[in-house]
């Protein structure tokens, strides 16, 4: 109750807790339910006012809307979550060599790596893949995980650094511990605050690329839904049916919202030194 408490003197924390709670919610539901099938399609029926049988309409092929709505949760949750995956599972040891080898030749190595990373962003990546092997899901996760090792390496050896110089650590120095047990019992765990919460904020990135992707043809194809895709169809029929690109547009916005204000609670909560200020 007590730990409670706590969490709700952070209202950031708990709106983006609720928001990105729901998000995982609609996705896990629609893995088991859907109102109807996301691929039916009735093209008689398109075009459907939200109704009984339809509680957000149907699209242009006749499709419900809100199956579509929440099988590109799933999408949308699927690509972030493998993103942010590779990202970390890469970025962290890179940052971490790089904080913590003896010699400048490994730091200035993979500082050369990530920022010849960050000169190739994940859209401009996607379409270099998708030349070479075609458009789909992996494209996205591939390019969108790529950029995401860049950043959770600078990150990681950002924050490694800051801890490196805290006593304890010197202490375990003079102590003659291993420099990899110094790094795994001390630097890691440490530096661990910082890690989740770019964790959060790179899977808001993650979700906005991927439906910027799908958007534009390089992310996930159909018949897979997308909220990206979702809006794709929506842009030629904002006078005949403007909610079809209402519904995904407010989806991504909500869920992009809700994993960085998650991201700021958790920043606020971890991060001792802000708790004089906001006292203040």
């Amino acid at each position: 109750m007590r730990r409670l408490l706590q969490i709700a003197r952070y209202p950031n924390l708990v709106v983006g807790g609720v928001l990105t709670g729901g998000l995982l919610a609609v996705a896990l539901l629609s893995l088991a339910w859907t109102p109807q099938d996301p691929a039916l399609q009735d093209i008689a029926g398109r075009f459907a006012p939200p109704g009984g049988a339809h509680w957000l309409g149907t699209d242009l092929y006749g499709r419900d809307t809100l199956s579509l709505m929440m099988a590109a949760a799933t999408t949308s949750v699927t690509v972030g979550l493998i993103a942010v995956g590779i990202g970390a599972g890469l970025g962290v040891p890179l940052g971490l060599v790089a904080a913590t080898w003896r010699g400048r030749w490994a730091d200035d190595a993979i500082g050369r790596l990530v920022d010849l990373v960050f000169a190739f962003p994940a859209l401009l990546s996607a379409v270099l893949i998708t030349a070479l092997v075609g458009p789909g899901a992996a494209t996205a996760i591939v390019a969108i995980g790529l950029f995401n090792v860049a950043v959770f390496a600078r990150v990681t050896r950002g924050a490694v650094r800051a801890v490196a110089v805290r006593d304890f650590v010197r202490a375990a120095q003079a102590l003659g511990r291993r420099r990899l047990d110094i790094a795994l019992t001390h630097l890691l765990p440490n530096a661990a605050g910082a890690i989740l919460v770019q964790a959060t904020v790179q899977f808001a990135v993650a979700i906005l690329a991927e439906a910027g992707l799908s958007y534009l043809g390089f992310g996930v194809q159909p018949p897979t839904p997308s909220w990206g895709k979702m809006l794709f169809d929506a842009q030629t029929l904002m006078f005949l049916a403007p909610m079809q690109a209402v519904y995904p547009g407010v989806a991504i916005a909500l869920a992009v919202l809700g994993l960085n204000l998650l991201g700021d609670g958790l920043r606020d909560l971890l991060d001792p030194r802000l708790v004089p200020m906001r006292a203040a």
